[in-house]
């Protein structure tokens, strides 16, 4: 093979095009017996001269480069040279044999449409760290070359095949990877276990939730939800993420998931949980925030009551399909401390769905964050059936996949409106307590005449009555004006409840035998399945307890 009648264009290298004839022979290979020029004894101070590169022959730079090259030529790129490395690595191969054939390992790696597109093309195309059939990974070059015809012009075309060898670097990249993945599943698995394995289940609505994890392992970690049933048929309903991925992320999202369970317990404003969280986050992580929205549904007030701190807006669709965005009040994100959060409201009645996210739902680089969530918005007034479905479609039409950039977590809440025999489940019933004394025998002939027309049985009437006569007293007895009783029953328990304009809440305690007083709140904690207390706004006190309802067949 020639050489000097092919024309490579390489990076970094110049031929000369002129009609370079036969390559000469070199003095050290003559054969008059003289001593070769490379050899003689150097007499003179003078520098050996160094060829420059144009005067170095191109085999003879591709019989000692360590990378694998090879040259093919024609339609059916025929073999017209390997160098050495080429060969050490798979082998002698004939020269004049077409490639297909002759180079089966190029056609393992699927080279030869390659090949073709080049030689069609005349630009070179580069694959990267293919694994040939000795085990190692090579990175394959494939530039056009034309074969000259001494005269300027050109009577072929061929390929040079340039491979390099990259197995350390593919191994490398492979043990990174294999490491990604297994902090992935770490981030994924414990972001799992500290999400809520099963959502409890509010008398009054219908939730579910979904959460997708990112698709590497620094798009994991730091979303959750919750809910938590505060007792006397209200609700709380939480989203949060945490400013960060990982392991770490999800350790101080369970830190928070629970610290928000503990506030929740208090039954405190909305906002008054997010301040407490606020300085909780601080003293977890300096330099870690968290953005996170705390809702609470009760089913007498028909809304939603809320705060946010630096979370997304709530959305609700309205039994007529209408999408109202709970914008305001916002506050800036847990942990960032020096801020007093505000409670803000937003209309939830029966027929309702709301939907909680986190921004992997709808941040995208290439898009406005608004604009994202008017097509949120526009998903959800047309997304119906139940709230597992509509979970599942909203995530659809934000196009979230495996390979998300973020996770995402989702908690979508429904307030059904009852009709027929469910209607008949879910009733309520109130008295305004006006008056001294004489309030508490009106409370419990209105509560005795409402449970007798509940159909309650007979033990579960009299309890109802006789725990309806206690919270009226203590509330006469401790508490200002207004006063109200409230009765309501789900399809699961009888709840009591009076409310007062003062603030003081009462606890459970001991009386002594000779105390005339304090026995009324021991009273009710010991045949109610539950009871508490909380502050409502504006001042004044709610007081309930539960009764959980006979199981019926079916149910």
């Amino acid at each position: 093979m020639n050489f000097t009648r092919w024309s490579a264009r390489l990076p970094g290298t110049q031929r000369r095009a002129a009609a370079r004839t036969e390559q000469t022979v070199s003095p050290d290979r003559r054969g008059d017996g003289s001593v070769p020029a490379a050899r003689a004894e150097q007499l003179t101070d003078e520098p050996p001269s160094v060829p420059a590169v144009d005067e170095l022959r191109v085999r003879e730079v591709l019989d000692r480069v360590p990378s694998l090259v090879a040259l093919v030529h024609g339609p059916d790129h025929r073999i017209a040279y390997v160098n050495d490395a080429y060969t050490t690595a798979f082998g002698v191969r004939p020269l004049g044999e077409r490639a297909r054939e002759a180079l089966p390992e190029l056609d393992a790696l699927g080279l030869f449409p390659l090949l073709d597109q080049v030689q069609r093309s005349g630009k070179p195309r580069t694959v990267k760290s293919r694994k040939a059939p000795d085990g190692r990974s090579y990175t394959f070059t494939c530039t056009p070359v034309a074969q000259g015809d001494g005269k300027g012009g050109s009577d072929g075309r061929g390929v040079l095949v340039f491979a390099t060898d990259v197995t350390d670097h593919a191994e490398a990249a492979e043990r990174l990877r294999a490491s990604e993945r297994r902090q992935r599943e770490t981030a994924v698995t414990l972001q799992r276990s500290l999400l809520p394995q099963e959502l409890e289940e509010p008398d009054d609505l219908r939730v579910a939730a979904t959460y997708h994890p990112g698709g590497t392992e620094a798009a994991v970690g730091g979303d959750w939800y919750d809910v938590i049933t505060l007792g006397g048929g209200r609700t709380a309903l939480v989203i949060g993420d945490v400013m960060g991925r990982g392991v770490r992320a999800a350790a101080v999202m369970g830190q928070l998931r629970t610290a928000v369970r503990a506030y929740a317990r208090l039954d405190l404003p909305p906002h008054e949980v997010l301040q407490l969280l606020d300085g909780l986050a601080a003293e977890i992580d300096a330099n870690q925030i968290a953005t996170c929205a705390y809702a609470v549904h009760d089913p007498n007030e028909g809304k939603l009551v809320y705060a946010s701190a630096g979370h997304l807006p709530i959305l609700v669709r309205d039994e007529n399909g209408t999408v109202l965005r709970a914008d305001e009040p916002t506050g800036p994100p847990l942990g960032t401390g020096g801020w007093m959060h505000s409670s803000g409201s937003i209309p939830l009645g029966p027929g309702s769905t709301a939907v909680l996210y986190t921004d992997g739902l709808v941040e995208r680089r290439d898009a406005d964050l608004d604009e994202s969530i008017a097509a949120l918005e526009r998903a959800l007034a047309g997304a119906t059936g139940t709230p597992q479905v509509v979970c599942d479609r909203l995530v659809r039409s934000a196009g979230v996949t495996p390979d998300h950039d973020d996770d995402v977590a989702v908690l979508v809440l429904q307030h059904p409106a009852r009709t027929g025999p469910d209607s008949e489940l879910f009733r309520n019933a109130a008295l305004e307590l006006l008056g001294g004394v004489e309030a508490a025998p009106r409370a419990r002939a209105f509560a005795s005449g409402v449970l007798t027309s509940w159909r309650f049985p007979a033990d579960l009437h009299d309890l109802g009555v006789l725990a309806t006569s206690e919270l009226v007293a203590n509330s006469l007895q401790h508490g200002t004006p207004p006063m109200r009783l409230r009765l309501r029953r789900t399809d699961r328990r009888l709840i009591i409840e009076v409310t007062d304009g003062d603030d003081h809440l009462p606890r459970r305690r001991r009386a002594e035998p000779g105390d005339e007083s304090g026995r009324g709140i021991a009273i009710v904690a010991t045949i109610a399945s539950n009871w508490g207390c909380r502050r409502t706004p504006g001042g004044g006190k709610a007081v309930w307890c539960e009764f959980a309802l006979p199981r019926t067949r079916g149910t």
